[in-house]
Parts: C-alpha cells; structure tokens; sequence
C-alpha cells in the first residue's frame, strides 16, 4: 500500500532551500518516492486545524520506504538545510 510524505514548509532563505530542492529529490526517488505536488498552487477550503504554507506531497511504495528515506544515511547531511532554512511539518500516511 502507498504511503505518502507530506510537508508544509515556510521557507525562510529561498537561496539555500532551492540547493535542498536539488539534493533531495533524487534521494527521496532512489527509496521509490514520487513527487506528487512541490509547492504548486494552494486552494485552501477549511482551516480549522491548521492553514497550510507550501506542500510537498511524495509518494512512497509503503510506510517502511518513506520512513527508509527519512532516516537514511543519504538524507542525514541534506536535512540540516532544510531545518535550517525552513519551518516545517512533516508527517507519512497511509495510503488506501
């Protein structure tokens, strides 16, 4: 079952997070992850729970292969630009 890695970034230097942009990407898609969506244009409806920035939604063949990509050795070096550079939430569902 398809799992998918969503992100709602705030970017704080543009600069630096094009360079993650770039690093990560084929890293993600070396553990199967498909980008879905990559900040295009929001037509938020609710906002209850949270007004989202920028999603990123990338598909990943299972629960195990996102959270691989996540906690990988490759990602590990790339991640600090992200943090860095951005406020995020992150979070993997299940996909039905």
């Amino acid at each position: 079952m398809s799992a998918y890695l969503i992100v709602d970034t705030q970017i704080e230097n543009a600069t630096v997070y094009e360079e993650y942009k770039k690093l990560a990407k084929p890293i993600a898609e070396k553990f199967g992850g498909i980008y879905r969506a990559r900040g295009g244009q929001l037509d938020i409806v609710e906002t209850d729970l949270w007004s989202p920035t920028r999603i990123v939604i990338i598909e990943f063949p299972d629960m195990k292969s996102a959270r691989a990509f996540i906690d990988s050795e490759e990602y590990a070096p790339v991640k600090p630009l992200r943090q860095n550079n951005a406020k995020c939430t992150l979070f993997i569902v299940d996909g039905s």
